[in-house]
């Protein structure tokens, strides 16, 4: 038995939701396929795939057979372009993930002086909101904001950033700037939530971490929806710095309750030991680094 073809065999047939889907797809015939299915299970002694004439489902150690599965082969079809090619020079295909907003405005500006840098490298870009599963999703380097889990990954710190709170000028003129966090009871705050309603912000008092409960009425699961909100005069955000320097710049929003802001979160690069040895992505985990900006507490070193 090919090992490594029947693992590759095992993964599509998992990709594609079905046997038949997977043998149209290699192409090979629903017997073989079926046949290799098998014939794997008896090697390793147990159950991989829980099958009926409807669904196709993975068991528990078909699951952790999946996620190693396509770790291997990432890591020999990497060894074997490595090895064919006779270069070392970053190649290939680079899976990113970032947040919405961060990938929008910081990450994809970075990309184009990259890829002109390395001519053979090609960029798969995912942004999204949730934290997603390197290896299922087949994504070498990730970008994470906030404290990060004990996890089988490495970490790169890229910098920090910081949640502020801002308002039109407008807003404060009619309803003036709030001097400490209580006051926001008296205010429309602009609360960024999966569910309407109340919320608490974090501020920092002589040191010490403490919530304020806020209201308002208006929320949103967007960011995007709040900056708006704030510039039209509709109440206070708190947002990443990153994503309102233009608008503070500008005069569109005015930062308030400076003195309370609670210390930045950190940005890292997440990635998989097992990957750093492939010259794609240390190249691109050592661009990003040079190049992410640093945040030092001030405004314009947030962007």
């Amino acid at each position: 038995m090919d090992r490594l073809a029947v693992m590759a065999t095992f993964v599509k047939i998992v990709e594609a939701g079905s046997l038949s889907a997977a043998a149209r797809t290699i192409p090979a015939s629903l017997t073989s396929v079926s046949r290799q299915v098998a014939a794997l299970e008896e090697s390793l002694g147990t159950q991989l795939l829980r099958r009926t004439t409807r669904s196709l489902a993975l068991t528990e150690d078909g699951r952790l057979f999946y996620d190693r599965a396509k770790v291997i082969l990432g890591e020999w079809a990497d060894m074997e372009f490595a090895l064919s090619s006779g270069r070392s020079e970053p190649s290939g295909r680079l899976h990113i993930s970032a947040p919405v907003l961060m990938g929008k405005t910081m990450l994809a500006p970075m990309l184009p002086a990259f890829l002109a840098r390395h001519p053979a490298v090609s960029i798969d870009l995912l942004l999204i909101d949730r934290a997603i599963n390197l290896v299922e999703d087949d994504i070498h380097v990730a970008i994470r904001v906030g404290r990060l889990p004990d996890s089988q990954f490495i970490a790169r710190k890229l910098a920090d950033v910081h949640m502020i709170l801002c308002a039109a000028p407008d807003y404060l003129a009619r309803r003036g700037p709030p001097q400490t966090p209580e006051e926001l009871n008296h205010h429309d705050c602009l609360v960024f939530s999966e569910i309407p309603g109340a919320a608490e912000w974090s501020f920092q008092f002589s040191g010490h971490r403490k919530a304020i409960a806020v209201s308002g009425r208006f929320s949103a699961n967007n960011l995007d929806a709040l900056v708006s909100a704030a510039i039209n005069g509709v109440g206070i955000a708190r947002v990443p710095s990153w994503q309102v320097t233009g608008h503070i710049a500008a005069g569109r929003l005015q930062r308030v309750l400076e003195n309370y802001e609670r210390p930045p979160a950190p940005v890292h690069l997440i990635f998989q030991h097992t990957k750093l040895s492939s010259p794609k992505i240390r190249a691109f985990l050592d661009y990003l680094t040079d190049q992410w900006p640093r945040s030092h507490g001030r405004l314009s070193d947030d962007l």
